[in-house]
């Protein structure tokens, strides 16, 4: 298990990629040292990961636990053991490397960095008293649940009625417990501020409130949580069917007549008027001279469906 000074640890409840930061140039310290103590520099080192940022009273404590083999695969196969345990050094290792990831990270200045580095107790740790057996699969298995465990666990939680209060116990027989107020429910589930302006937002880019009931426009309110699948795509699928049954039934305007094209009649919906085509020069419109013969030209009119309502009538 590696730890982290509590001066370090709120930049990682903010800043959850960070963890994952810490987590591998820590798989990378534990693979150096060991390749180190062994005398072996092609060493291929199995590790596991788990970031936790929970303490033993549900408290913010990010930390790291690593399932480390004890020894590393050489490229043909042999195996070759960490026979050699130095804490002290894999943790001055682990404190240099993490205090350079925050310069890296602007997180620090060089001078914050070099001034903890002088810090007797600096707050890291590495701790590698638990070992697994080599036969002991069961043993093995609790480690590694341990390692992924939930931040809450039920066997450890008691209610007073009396108090209206929750304690939560440690896991550990001197550890203090930890005490709560139970929350008081709300007789009545109002939107927040938040879900409000989400509604306003929503209104100004959809020119619809979600807040708002679509057939009487009143506020709407909270009346039911749903949370079974069974009965939400019961609802679904009811939906979908009446909006596709709404789809199909309903009215359509009436075909237009191609006698009624010509006249120029309103008929329904639809207004159909002819347009004359503007584009022919006026000179053919002129009076003819006595005795002089005109050519027939084809008709250059052409009609335009406009709906009802707008635009001039024929």
């Amino acid at each position: 298990m590696l730890t982290l000074p509590k001066r370090l640890r709120t930049y990682c409840l903010y800043r959850r990629r960070l963890l994952g930061e810490i987590a591998r140039i820590a798989a990378r310290t534990v693979t150096a040292a060991i390749r180190t103590l062994t005398g072996e520099r092609d060493l291929a080192v199995g590790i596991v990961a788990c970031l936790q940022t929970h303490g033993s009273r549900a408290n913010g404590h990010p930390h790291l636990h690593l399932l480390v083999i004890d020894g590393g695969f050489r490229p043909d196969g042999t195996f070759v053991s960490w026979s050699v345990h130095e804490t002290a050094r894999l943790t001055e290792a682990f404190r240099r490397v993490v205090l350079r990831l925050f310069v890296r990270l602007d997180l620090f200045d060089e001078d914050q960095a070099a001034g903890m580095r002088t810090w007797p107790h600096s707050g890291f740790h590495v701790h590698t008293a638990v070992w697994v057996p080599e036969d002991d699969r069961a043993f093995a298995t609790r480690l590694a649940r341990y390692c992924a465990r939930n931040p809450i666990a039920l066997e450890r939680l008691t209610y007073d009625r009396t108090a209206k209060a929750v304690t939560y116990r440690s896991d550990k027989s001197d550890g203090p417990p930890a005490t709560v107020a139970a929350p008081r429910l709300a007789p009545r589930l109002a939107p927040t501020e938040a879900a409000r302006r989400w509604a306003a937002l929503l209104q100004q880019i959809f020119e619809v409130n979600p807040l708002a009931c679509p057939s009487c426009h009143g506020a709407m309110r909270i009346v039911a949580f749903i949370t079974q699948t069974s009965v939400i795509d019961q609802i679904l699928a009811h939906l979908r069917t009446r909006a596709s049954r709404e789809a199909h039934t309903g009215a359509r305007s009436p075909p237009i007549d191609a006698g009624l094209r010509e006249l120029g009649t309103v008929t329904g919906p639809t207004a159909v008027r002819r347009v004359p085509d503007h584009s022919l020069s006026t000179a053919h419109d002129a009076p003819l001279p006595s005795g002089a013969v005109r050519r027939a030209r084809p008709s250059h009119r052409r009609v335009r469906s406009v709906p009802a309502g707008f635009g001039p009538r024929p």
